[in-house]
């Protein structure tokens, strides 16, 4: 199917997108935040709100990017060089100031599931990083004289949601031990960062290279 990129690509989205979720940041924080203080149900709520973010993400960049295709190839390869550099600017921040992870737990009035969804989709959606993130990230896995190149990058938003949730969705069951997990050990998340660091510093070199050819 003309939409599917390459097995190569499959495997390198794929290590990229696990190591991204599971790199400590604002969502896993709702995400564990929640179930201490609301319970499962709204743990997976908020979970399941960011990963509709992602997928109205997802829509922008392909709707954008298919546009800056048919109207400057020049623009578009500008964009992945920009997004390599972006990368390289997340990488250096995840081995200097490490990730970010500080679930409270909170005793307050139940919330509706509803409000938990809209709490992960409103944290996703107006987060400016990932906004940036996604514009740069997954313009590096097509090229602009791909015919499928719409497809190909709607295929790998939906990819990076079904690869999420059976990486994010055990730190939901598991959120007490896992909050202190992360909070008493914390040579595990700088492990997390570094190879965040190394996956998305290398597909920044992979790009950059590329160009130079």
């Amino acid at each position: 199917m003309s939409f599917i990129p390459d097995t190569t690509t499959l495997i390198q989205f794929a290590i990229a997108t696990v190591i991204l979720a599971i790199t400590p940041g604002p969502d896993m924080t709702l995400f564990v935040s929640r179930t201490l203080s609301h319970g499962r149900a709204a743990g997976f709520a908020s979970m399941a709100g960011a990963l509709c973010g992602t997928l109205i993400h997802t829509t922008l960049v392909v709707v954008g990017i298919s546009a800056l295709i048919v109207a400057s190839p020049a623009a578009f390869l500008a964009l992945k060089i920009f997004g390599a550099g972006y990368l390289v600017f997340l990488a250096w921040q995840a081995i200097t100031k490490g990730s970010a992870f500080s679930p409270e737990k909170k005793s307050g009035p139940e919330i509706s599931l509803f409000r938990a969804w809209a709490a992960g989709l409103g944290v996703n959606l107006l987060n400016p990083k990932i906004i940036l993130f996604f514009m740069t990230f997954l313009p590096q896995f097509v090229s602009a004289h791909d015919p499928n190149a719409p497809g190909k990058l709607f295929f790998l938003g939906a990819m990076f949601v079904v690869l999420s949730i059976p990486v994010t969705a055990p730190m939901v069951f598991a959120a007490e031990k896992f909050s202190a997990a992360m909070k008493t050990s914390p040579r595990v998340t700088r492990v997390v960062d570094y190879l965040f660091a190394g996956v998305f510093s290398a597909f920044a070199l992979k790009i950059l290279t590329a160009q130079a050819k």
